[in-house]
């Protein structure tokens, strides 16, 4: 069961014996939502359509989270790589493979380690 208690803004997942006792005694204290009942078939994010599609594009997906947390647009991005900004696109869309000269160029304008992204 995933349960949500709304203030404090807390998620928690109960499993076992005695969890409507527990969510009972929560919910003497706090507003309590139910997400995902304690009897419904649950799937391992491994499984999801969505996990795959991230998966597919790991380094793209990982480089333009990287961009956007040093606040960099694509086209700034690509004028410190000295590239066009379509290629900074290509990378991040999966349509370009990184090269491990790239990747290490792109590392280190970003400050983060090669690993991450090759």
């Amino acid at each position: 069961m995933l349960a949500l208690v709304k203030k404090p803004r807390i998620e928690i997942s109960l499993q076992g014996e005695h969890v409507d006792e527990l969510i009972e005694w929560i919910r003497q204290k706090f507003e309590v939502s139910i997400l995902i009942p304690e009897h419904s078939e649950s799937v391992p994010v491994e499984e999801t359509d969505f996990w795959k599609e991230m998966q597919s594009n790991r380094v793209g997906n990982l480089l333009s989270a990287a961009r956007l947390k040093a606040n960099l647009s694509q086209s700034q991005f690509a004028a410190k790589l000295g590239v066009r900004q379509n290629m900074i696109s290509d990378y991040e869309r999966g349509k370009r493979r990184l090269t491990p000269a790239m990747a290490k160029r792109i590392a280190e304008i970003l400050s983060i380690k090669v690993e991450r992204i090759s």
